[in-house]
């Protein structure tokens, strides 16, 4: 907050007034989904980290909101700065409105014309400007494999450096240089003077070695131009998660249901911090019984605005 507070004000005044504070969020969530036919799915992970920081917000009022977990960036970021909210092209899916407000984790308040990318996998798994590497870079894809033992012994030492993405990829390991000009399920919008973006896209398949997940960098700093968003820093790097159930509901929806890899759960995978929503993990809104007619998934994350997470080292 900001303002000075007398001497003579009385403590319980004060603390009232900060509880007011830390209230007014959850009151307005609560008038938004008021009414609504939208089931609401939510772990123990993330009422635990909603119960942290009201508490933490409480007691000190140095520590306004946790910093969102970094995480690597992955080999399939692609700098297009193609700006669009809607990133769903010709992709088939169940229907989801990704609803993203981002503010400085100090001092709470919303952090206006930032740029938000988002990128993650199709249905099926599969990248757009990497669909050679199949799904998820894993190898995947086309060709006859390969039959009978292998004969003789090698030879020679082994020279350069090894090329392709790691089995499981989009989770850690180096840049891969795009491989086609495809560019669906990818995008970057500004947000408003709240700290909200909203974009519309669908809800992400899975590949080998890794759970569902979509991509998000934050950046801030820069100019917008017509031409796309100039400079600045990127002060935070991160992957955005679904809680279990809302996968396997999805698992049984077309085209979801004729992927035949193998689904990493949340649980499984070794990319989540396995700490709520501090993680990334979002709150989903849909339907009981009907997630193919949409999904609506928000999340506040926590920044630093003054810091650089570009992502390459594992955050």
């Amino acid at each position: 907050m900001t303002g000075k507070q007398t001497t003579n004000e009385p403590q319980h005044k004060r603390d009232l007034t900060r509880r007011k504070v830390v209230v007014l969020g959850g009151a307005a969530m609560a008038a938004v989904g008021a009414g609504s036919v939208l089931a609401m799915t939510a772990s123990a992970d993330e009422a635990g980290a909603s119960s942290t920081s009201t508490s933490t917000a409480s007691n000190n009022a140095e520590t306004c909101y946790k910093l969102t977990s970094e995480t690597t960036e992955g080999p399939y970021y692609i700098d297009a700065d193609k700006l669009r909210r809607d990133v769903t092209e010709d992709q088939e899916g169940i229907p989801l409105t990704l609803r993203l407000k981002v503010i400085d984790s100090d001092t709470c308040k919303p952090l206006a014309n930032a740029a938000v990318d988002i990128w993650h996998c199709n249905a099926l798994g599969v990248y757009s400007g990497y669909e050679a590497m199949g799904s998820g870079g894993g190898g995947g894809g086309g060709g006859t494999p390969p039959s009978g033992s292998p004969t003789g012994s090698p030879t020679g030492a082994p020279s350069g450096s090894p090329t392709g993405a790691p089995p499981g990829g989009g989770g850690g390991g180096g840049h891969e240089e795009p491989t086609d000009d495809e560019r669906y399920l990818r995008g970057t919008w500004r947000t408003d003077k709240k700290g909200e973006v909203v974009f519309r896209t669908v809800f992400p398949g899975w590949y080998q070695g890794r759970c569902v997940h979509i991509h998000t960098k934050v950046h801030v700093n820069g100019t917008w131009t017509d031409a796309g968003y100039e400079g600045g820093t990127t002060c935070h790097t991160g992957q955005l998660f679904f809680d279990e159930a809302s996968v396997l509901a999805t698992a049984e929806v077309e085209p979801y249901s004729t992927n035949t890899t193998t689904r990493t759960t949340l649980d499984e995978d070794t990319i989540y911090p396995g700490n709520g929503t501090e993680g990334g993990l979002l709150k989903l809104k849909y339907k009981k019984g009907a997630i193919a007619n949409g999904v609506v998934a928000t999340l506040t994350m926590g920044v630093d605005p003054e810091a650089t997470q570009d992502g390459t080292s594992g955050g």
